[in-house]
């Protein structure tokens, strides 16, 4: 039996569900923005779940504290690159970043430097966090581009799982040239995670001011690097 056709909305319901989107979406766009990304290969499985959860606390103590846009990304796989939408609701942004799972590929930091460049310039992105743990592109190429980010006022805040030290040579420079910070943190000290990522979000809300109010180890250790 076929279906009876579904009942259309008249004019003035779609006029009003237009005129709703677009106050959600002017609200969005005035809210400070902060691009979060993570390296999603397989490299970073086996402290993946620990450090998962460490973000997602991040996201809802920020909701508590701030009102931020968050857009999430992330690589992995044959050529997979995903990015949200700008999202205010932290427990949905909590919800998406656990279903993120590891897939073996290679890094496509490149990619996402490109992408945060072309999000800042539709609408100011306060900073970008990125977490990860190896550099399989060419470094000259990528602080060039981290250079382009300083030049537009895109602070790249580069967090480092691991010990590896051409890693933390390319992070450390592109952290530099972008006017933004570096840390390092491993599986002993995940807890460091957690309030770096805290400190940049005060930090996207409010600025050096925010950081310096927050006080802190984290705060003062991204402070020593930030250029006034």
């Amino acid at each position: 039996m076929a279906k009876p056709p579904a009942a259309r909305s008249s004019p003035k319901e779609i006029a009003q569900f237009l005129q709703k989107s677009r106050a959600i979406s002017e609200l969005v766009e005035k809210q400070p923005r902060l691009m979060f990304a993570v390296d999603a290969t397989a490299s970073r499985q086996p402290t993946w779940d620990h450090a998962t959860h460490l973000q997602q606390e991040m996201f809802l103590a920020s909701g508590k504290v701030a009102s931020l846009a968050v857009q999430l990304c992330y690589f992995r796989g044959f050529g997979e690159f995903k990015a949200s939408g700008w999202m205010t609701d932290s427990a949905a942004l909590a919800t998406l970043m656990g279903r993120v799972r590891c897939e073996g590929g290679h890094t496509q930091i490149t990619r996402l430097l490109k992408h945060a460049q072309s999000e800042h310039r539709k609408a100011a992105v306060r900073a970008l966090v990125f977490i990860g743990d190896a550099v399989e592109e060419n470094p000259d190429t990528l602080c060039d581009l981290a250079g382009q980010c300083g030049i537009l006022q895109l602070p790249l805040f580069l967090f480092q799982e691991g010990l590896d030290r051409s890693v933390e040579q390319t992070f450390r420079t592109m952290a530099k040239v972008s006017r933004g910070a570096y840390a390092r943190f491993d599986s002993s000290s995940a807890g460091k995670l957690a309030d770096l990522l805290g400190a940049v979000a005060s930090f996207a809300t409010g600025g050096r001011a925010a950081l310096e109010k927050r006080g802190g180890d984290s705060a003062k250790l991204l402070l020593q690097q930030l250029k006034p």
